[in-house]
C-alpha cells in the first residue's frame, strides 16, 4: 500500500479535523502546512508533525506533497487550488469550492488541464444513513416524490462572527445558508432531480451586524415535480439537530442528524425494521451552536474515498462539478431573495 502525501493551506478550526482524519488513514500522512499567518502555521505544524512552509508556492512545488487540502477561508479557495494544478498537485477542498461560480470553474479547468483530479469535502454524504436513504430511492420505494426539504436550525453567537471573514460576501460568500446550511443542500443535490425553481426570502435578523444573512427560507420545485424547502438559520438560539424530510404517495422519511424518527412505507418489511432499530436513536448535539463539535470520523470517510478514487484511476464521487451544485442551488436562492429586497452576492461581487 502507498501512502498518500498530504500538505494543508489554511490551519484555522476545520484543519483540525483534516489533520484528524488524515492520521486515521493508514495510506495517508500530513506532511506539511501554510498560513498567512506564520505563528498559526507553525504550531499546527508543531502539533502535527509536519513541516512548515514560508507560502502556498513552496507547500505545492515541494515533493513532500502529493495532495493539496485546502482549508482556507471559502473565499480564498481558488488561488491555491489553481497554484496545486500548476504544480501537478491533487487537491480535497473543504466547502463550498469557492463563493462564485467564476472562481470554481476555473478551479475545474485548471485541474482539467493538468490532469489532476479536484475533490469536494461533503462529509454528511458518508454517513450510513445517507446509504440506506439512497437504496429506498433506487427501489423505488417513495413511489412519486412529492417534497423533499432541509431544515437547519442552528445557533451562532455574536462572538463568532466578531472580528472574522464569518458572514463576509468576500470570504464567505454569504451567511447561514452558503456556511451552515451548504451540508443540507448538497444533500438535496446529491438525491433529487436539479432545481429548475427558487422563490426565497433571506434576512439578517438575529445578527444585523453581519454583511450577509442569518435566516433564509426557499420554496423549491424539482425537475420532477416534486416541492420543497430550504430553511437555514444561524439565529435560533440554543440551536437544533438538522431535518432532512422526503414524502411521496408510497413512503415518509424524516432524517434528524444521522438518525430517522420516521421510517415509514405502505409495504412494511423486516429490513424497515431493522433500519428503524439501527437508526432510530439521535444522539449527540451535532455543531448546532458550536463548529468544533463535529466530528471527523466522516472527514475520514470522505478523504478514504477520495484516495480510492485516485488509486483506482477513476472519477471521485465529489469531483468539481458534483461539489459545483451546491453552490450554484444557494447562488440560486440568493438572486430569489433578491428580488424582494435582499442584497445578492452579484450586487456585491458584480458576478
Amino acid at each position: 500500500m502507498r501512502t498518500w502525501k498530504i500538505g494543508i493551506v489554511g490551519t484555522g478550526l476545520i484543519a483540525e479535523f483534516h489533520a484528524r482524519a488524515i492520521d486515521d488513514l493508514p495510506n495517508a500522512q500530513l506532511t506539511g502546512c501554510c498560513d498567512v499567518v506564520r505563528a498559526k502555521a507553525e504550531a499546527f505544524g508543531e502539533k502535527h508533525g509536519c513541516t512548515v512552509f514560508d507560502d502556498i508556492g513552496a507547500l505545492v512545488r515541494s515533493a513532500e506533497v502529493e495532495i493539496l487540502a485546502i482549508t482556507t477561508p471559502s473565499g480564498a479557495h481558488a488561488e491555491p487550488a489553481i497554484a496545486a494544478a500548476e504544480a501537478g498537485k491533487h487537491v480535497i477542498c473543504e466547502k463550498p469550492l469557492d463563493v462564485t461560480l467564476e472562481r470554481i470553474d476555473s478551479m475545474i479547468s485548471a485541474h482539467e488541464k493538468a490532469g489532476t483530479s479536484l475533490g469536494g469535502l461533503f462529509p454528511y454524504r458518508y454517513n450510513d444513513s445517507i446509504a440506506v436513504l439512497r437504496k429506498a430511492i433506487a427501489e423505488g420505494r417513495f413511489g412519486t416524490i412529492t417534497y423533499a426539504a432541509v431544515y437547519v436550525p442552528w445557533w451562532r453567537s455574536d462572538e463568532y462572527y466578531q472580528d472574522s471573514w464569518h458572514g463576509t460576501w468576500k470570504l464567505d460568500g454569504g451567511g447561514a445558508l452558503m456556511n451552515q446550511s451548504i451540508h443540507m443542500v448538497d444533500m438535496l443535490c446529491d438525491v433529487m432531480p436539479p432545481v429548475e425553481s427558487v422563490q426565497a426570502f433571506a434576512a439578517k435578523i438575529g445578527h444585523p451586524q453581519i454583511e450577509a444573512e442569518d435566516t433564509v427560507t426557499a420554496v423549491l420545485r424539482y425537475a420532477n415535480g416534486a416541492l420543497g424547502v430550504i430553511y437555514g438559520t444561524s439565529a435560533s438560539c440554543p440551536g437544533q439537530f438538522r431535518r432532512f424530510e422526503m414524502t411521496g404517495t408510497k413512503g415518509t422519511v424524516v432524517q434528524v442528524e444521522d438518525s430517522f424518527s420516521v421510517w415509514q412505507f405502505t409495504e412494511d418489511t423486516e429490513e424497515d425494521r431493522q433500519v428503524r432499530e439501527r437508526f432510530g436513536r439521535i444522539t449527540g448535539e451535532g455543531a448546532v451552536s458550536d463548529p468544533a463539535a463535529l466530528d471527523y470520523e466522516n472527514h475520514a470517510r470522505n478523504y478514504r474515498a477520495f484516495l480510492n478514487a485516485l488509486e483506482e484511476g477513476r472519477k471521485f464521487e465529489i469531483d468539481g462539478a458534483e461539489a459545483r451544485k451546491a453552490v450554484e442551488l444557494i447562488l440560486a436562492v440568493y438572486e430569489a431573495a433578491s428580488k424582494h429586497g435582499f442584497e445578492s452576492p452579484s450586487q456585491h461581487t458584480g458576478t
